[in-house]
């Protein structure tokens, strides 16, 4: 039979979601199950956006404005910028995917520590691009310092995670610094701060206010995960003006819909609601990361909203061992274990599954 997709994707791998929790209670046979997997807020949407998306669904039977000019303006006035340096998306990673057809051609190299965030090889293959991955330090950190001279004469985009998906581990400001000034200027440097709500660490610098003016920055971030908004996916970022322009123009079409767009909005009006449960996340993950130290020893320090278990070989068991006792935990195999923080019962039920599984 003649082939009718490309063969090099045979060797892509997929993004793997978090398992639906009402699946594995109905397997289980428990009444509930509970989902630590993919660093969701678990208190539910911010007030008024429930309101506001149901009010937006009346008009789904029009495009949604396609400018996205409500909430780009909303965005610019939050974070002081002009609204012509803001785009934005389905997700973040659907954003990060248009930087990398904005900014490399097939054949040109895509730069980032791994493990970062699993799409990243999966984005810069589809494109056509070529992955350069850079280990991470012992401590489950970025090596900046081998990432920059990892740089090459075709290398486009560098993607820094901050703090890093899945470890948890962040990159403070003097070592950024020192890493920013040795890239080339032609280099496109996408900091990549999906988590930068709980970072509490005052050393981590804020890259849109640290950076956001350097020529070769963008700074990418989403309302998935603090504002609550991860089913409905809206990402975006903030560039230089050329830049901005550039990756509108390969972002698809009207991908920002109109119950998103109108969401977003309305949670961007709660920000004072946004840091009190951030603050309560941050609470939590302190006593959660002193917990599971006390099971596994060398689990290193998080600015986000997830501890990152390095249990090696031992991860895929630990996580089918999890998910038997009704905890949904994220695995990378081979590497370790992704646990978001979520309320103290959630995570008294995480700590005594992981107990067990750990024995």
């Amino acid at each position: 039979m003649t082939r009718l997709t490309r063969a090099d994707l045979d060797a892509l791998p997929s993004y793997v979601p978090g398992r639906s929790p009402a699946d594995l209670a109905r397997e289980l046979g428990l009444p509930e199950a509970i989902k630590l997997a993919s660093n969701e807020v678990p208190y539910g949407p911010l007030p008024g956006v429930a309101e506001a998306a149901a009010e937006a669904v009346r008009e789904s039977n029009r495009y949604p404005d396609m400018g996205v000019l409500a909430l780009r303006n909303a965005l610019a006035e939050l974070y002081g910028v002009p609204a012509e340096r803001v785009v934005t998306g389905c997700g973040s990673v659907a954003l990060a995917e248009a930087l990398v057809r904005a900014a490399a051609l097939p054949g040109d190299e895509v730069l980032y520590s791994w493990r970062s965030f699993e799409a990243y090889p999966i984005i810069v293959a589809v494109s056509g691009a070529t992955s350069v991955r850079v280990p991470n330090t012992a401590g489950h950190a970025h090596d900046l310092a081998a990432m920059a001279a990892a740089v090459t004469d075709r290398t486009r985009l560098i993607f820094v995670c901050n703090p890093n998906n899945p470890t948890g581990t962040p990159i403070h400001r003097v070592d950024l610094d020192r890493f920013l000034a040795a890239v080339p200027e032609s280099v496109l440097v996408v900091i990549d701060e999906a988590y930068r709500e709980f970072v509490t660490d005052p050393e981590v610098p804020d890259g849109l206010a640290t950076y956001g003016n350097r020529p070769n920055v963008v700074v990418l971030r989403t309302m998935s995960k603090a504002w609550g908004l991860a089913g409905l996916r809206m990402g975006y970022l903030v560039a230089q003006p050329e830049v901005a322009a550039a990756v509108r123009k390969v972002v698809t079409p009207f991908s920002t819909s109109a119950v998103a767009q109108a969401a977003a909005v309305a949670a961007l009006a709660q920000e004072d609601e946004v840091r009190r449960r951030c603050a309560l996340v941050v609470e939590e993950r302190e006593r959660l990361l002193r917990a599971v130290r006390a099971l596994v020893p060398d689990v290193p320090d998080t600015q986000a909203n997830f501890v990152w278990l390095p249990l090696g070989e031992r991860s895929a068991e630990f996580g089918r061992g999890c998910e038997a006792r009704g905890v949904i935990v994220r695995p990378f195999a081979g590497d370790g274990v992704r646990v978001t923080v979520g309320t103290p019962a959630e995570d008294d039920a995480f700590l005594g599954a992981a107990e067990a599984a750990l024995k």
